[in-house]
């Protein structure tokens, strides 16, 4: 078996393969059956950017004991000998009588008895990339045996990152940090805010992304409306504030986090809420340890913005990270999941400004036993002003 992988060593993924193991004996799960981007490229190292077509569903079988078997569309074949997974079943797809159905029934069949049980991810946070109605041929053909939600069992070992995935989110953060300091050179008064969008993802490209999957923001006077909204082709002008973010990707690991800019001198609205904001994050990041359950940072969120004289914005206050934009935990009022070292997470507070507007902070944390690891370069304590 080859030594080397896609990504990190083969080792990397044998660790990965024994933690779900172990998950599974707990559960009583014969096999593990993944299907999304997310979890195919976390048990083998498989990167690509084809999950862009929609058009081929991809499967991971996972095993109680031994290595996992892939079964795929014969067009991923040779990238995935690249990977350590030592067997490959393939199939000529997209198939419309058969996309690959009778292929997986037959390893899931031969792999898990009768009496057996096959856990799929089925919770929030998960998705079934592949046809329901297939879905629903593939258990009827497995009849006996059993398919059961092991959310928790993929989660529960997904959320604690290893040494090495966490220096990969480190440099992304790291190559985002040096856009960040870059934006000056692109972002003024007057120059249309989609342009900003567009050369802020070029730098990032510049700067070593391999790709950038998510960039977002706003600007408007001491705010925004809303984090999400497609940039305009409106131009910047004196008193906004623009806040880009950013989930650019290296070797497969996100960052995620964002900065704020006054356009001009910025106003007293503008820095009250910039320094509520970043002192609020400093108090957290100071309080928080292994322990916590999500909630407590949501919590902890609120009475720091509160003590600065700042009103909570809605929403979540920030969340899990690694090879997905967002992962769980989420820090709201309902999120109970305990909070353990070697998590990856963001902190985001938001606060309002006035007239329905907001400022939003976001910095990149990997929980350790005796606290917080800062993995993205920490936003400046003043707002940052541009052409005052």
């Amino acid at each position: 078996m080859p030594e080397t992988s896609l990504i990190f060593p083969a080792s990397e993924y044998r660790a990965r393969i024994t933690a779900l193991q172990a998950r599974m004996a707990v559960q009583g799960l014969t096999a593990l059956l993944l299907t999304s981007p997310a979890d195919v490229f976390y048990t083998t190292g498989f990167l690509t950017r084809f999950w862009e077509s929609p058009a081929r569903p991809w499967f991971i079988v996972v095993p109680s004991q031994g290595d996992p078997v892939a079964v795929i569309p014969a067009i991923g074949a040779d990238l995935m000998r690249r990977t350590w997974i030592p067997r490959i079943e393939t199939w000529d797809a997209p198939d419309p009588r058969d996309d690959g159905v009778s292929l997986l029934a037959g390893v899931l069949g031969d792999i898990v008895p009768e009496s057996g049980a096959i856990g799929l991810p089925m919770g929030l946070e998960t998705h079934l990339r592949m046809p329901v109605a297939d879905y629903e041929t593939l258990r009827a053909r497995l009849a006996p045996r059993r398919f059961e939600d092991a959310t928790g069992c993929v989660q529960k070992v997904r959320e604690i990152k290893s040494e090495a995935e966490i220096a990969k989110i480190r440099a992304s953060c790291a190559l985002a940090g040096r856009v960040f300091d870059r934006v000056p050179e692109f972002a003024g008064e007057g120059r249309p805010l989609d342009a900003v969008f567009r050369d802020f993802q070029i730098a990032l490209l510049q700067e070593g992304a391999d790709w950038v999957s998510y960039v977002a923001g706003g600007a408007g006077p001491d705010g925004y409306g809303d984090v999400i909204s497609p940039a305009s082709s409106d131009p910047l002008q004196r008193g906004d504030v623009l806040m880009l973010d950013t989930g650019a990707v290296k070797d497969g690991y996100f960052c995620d986090f964002d900065r704020n800019y006054a356009i001009g001198p910025a106003s007293d609205c503008a820095r009250r809420a910039h320094h509520a904001l970043w002192q609020a994050t400093e108090d957290v990041m100071a309080a928080l340890r292994p322990g916590h359950l999500a909630c407590d940072v949501h919590r902890l969120f609120d009475e720091a913005l509160r003590g600065q004289g700042a009103e909570t914005g809605g929403g979540r206050l920030g969340h899990g990270l690694g090879v997905t934009l967002t992962e769980w935990p989420s820090f709201t009022p309902l999120d109970r999941t305990p909070l353990r070292a070697g998590m990856v997470l963001t902190l985001e507070p938001g606060c309002a400004t006035r007239d329905g507007r907001m400022l939003v902070h976001e910095e990149n944390i990997v929980l350790r036993e005796d606290g917080v690891e800062l993995l993205s370069p920490r936003a400046p304590a003043d707002l940052p002003e541009i052409g005052s």
